[in-house]
Parts: C-alpha cells; sequence; structure tokens
C-alpha cells in the first residue's frame, strides 16, 4: 500500500508540475480573458487519461503500480476534471444515463455553488 501511495503521489507532484507549465505557457502565448491555459490542460488530461484507459483496454495492461501512477497520480495532478470525465464516460458506457446526468449536472451547479459559498465564508468569518 505504501508503495502505490508513493507512485501516486509522485505522479501527482509530476502532474501538478506539467500543469502549471503548461498553463502557464499557454496564459503566456493567448493574452486574452478567456482561460486557454485551463481549458487545454483539462481537455488534453482527458485525452490522455483516454489514451492510457485504451492502450489498458486493447493490449490487457495488468501493470496496477504503472496504471496508478498515471492514472490517479499523473492525470488526477494534471487535471481532476480527466477523472470527472472518465467517471462520465464510464457511466455512459455503462448506459447510467440518469447517473450521468445528475452526476454531470450536479458536479458543475453544486461546483460553482461551492466556489461562491467558500468565498462568501472567508468574506464573513476573515
Amino acid at each position: 500500500m505504501i508503495k502505490i501511495l508513493l507512485l501516486i503521489g509522485s505522479g501527482s507532484f509530476l502532474g501538478g508540475v506539467t500543469r502549471y507549465l503548461v498553463s502557464k505557457t499557454i496564459h503566456e502565448t493567448f493574452t486574452t480573458s478567456f482561460p486557454f491555459g485551463t481549458f487545454a490542460v483539462n481537455i488534453f488530461g482527458c485525452l490522455l487519461l483516454g489514451i492510457i484507459y485504451g492502450i489498458s483496454e486493447r493490449a490487457s495492461f495488468t501493470n496496477t503500480e504503472l496504471k496508478m501512477f498515471l492514472t490517479v497520480g499523473f492525470c488526477g495532478g494534471f487535471t481532476t476534471f480527466s477523472t470527472f470525465a472518465g467517471e462520465g464516460f464510464a457511466l455512459l458506457r455503462d448506459s447510467n444515463i440518469i447517473y450521468f446526468s445528475l452526476y454531470a449536472g450536479l458536479s458543475v451547479v453544486l461546483g460553482v455553488l461551492a466556489m461562491a459559498l467558500g468565498i462568501a465564508l472567508v468574506r464573513v468569518l476573515i
């Protein structure tokens, strides 16, 4: 268990650093108020997670440690949006349309509301 946690942690570190560098580079390239850096990282993270899952299914990729390093670690550190997309895709693949709709809709709406609530709490308390 410790080995898996260290692999996930190191993958997350590398993914987070990569996210920062890629997002910063894109943001400096496109000077607009649209968050191209975050947008690009999220979409690329989804593509990367899809490639990893595709290879895993196609090539009978059974190295759990490497898969955890790449998916939970690197992709999770690079963007949690990729995890959200992967879980949403799994729900659709399994024909769980209602759960997918609830998961996607509530994640976006409640996520934005939770962000607003967090800001409001800080303003009130501090």
